[in-house]
């Protein structure tokens, strides 16, 4: 059986939500559209600036996990900047390369990370996934990202796609 081309680019990963704060530590209010800038991150957001984890990303799965578990959870509730799906972006090695819609490039720089002592998501969720499922990127060429962008992953350490 034959995919038709609406069932292929269904099937393509893509952003469900982007996602900005002012502040770290809290959850993020979804917007129709950012700017991600060059060695920045997403312009406007808190997390933004000259290091490794100038972008979060988390998979629209990992929440529905969270979901089912009874918590009352959207995207931007992790403080994720992007929300994924199709992508399970927390087996992505370090060192991938994505481009997200017609622009934006980034690399994984880090998988997961220590949730810091009263993080507000923890305290209103009463779990933070970011530090299992979560993974963070540098911002390599810059670009509008909305939601609905397809995502590509163009470049994998010790291979060059990955399909999941």
């Amino acid at each position: 059986m034959q995919m038709t081309q609406a069932q292929k680019v269904e099937a393509q990963p893509s952003v469900v939500a982007v996602s900005v704060s002012d502040r770290k530590g809290v959850v993020k209010e979804n917007v129709p559209e950012a700017r991600l800038v060059v060695e920045h991150g997403l312009a406007g957001d808190a997390h933004a600036g000259k290091w490794h984890r100038q972008i979060s990303l988390l998979a629209i799965e990992s929440i529905d996990k969270m979901r089912a578990a009874g918590a009352k959870v959207n995207p931007g509730d992790f403080a994720e900047n992007i929300t994924t799906q199709g992508l399970k972006v927390d087996l992505l090695p370090i060192g991938t390369r994505v481009r997200i819609g017609p622009e934006a490039e980034l690399t994984i720089t880090q998988i997961g990370k220590k949730c810091h002592a009263g993080c507000a998501i923890r305290e209103l969720v009463g779990d933070c996934i970011m530090p299992r499922e979560g993974v963070f990127a540098r911002v390599d060429k810059g670009g509008v990202v909305r939601p609905g962008d397809l995502i590509e992953v163009f470049h994998v350490p010790g291979g060059n796609s990955h399909h999941q």
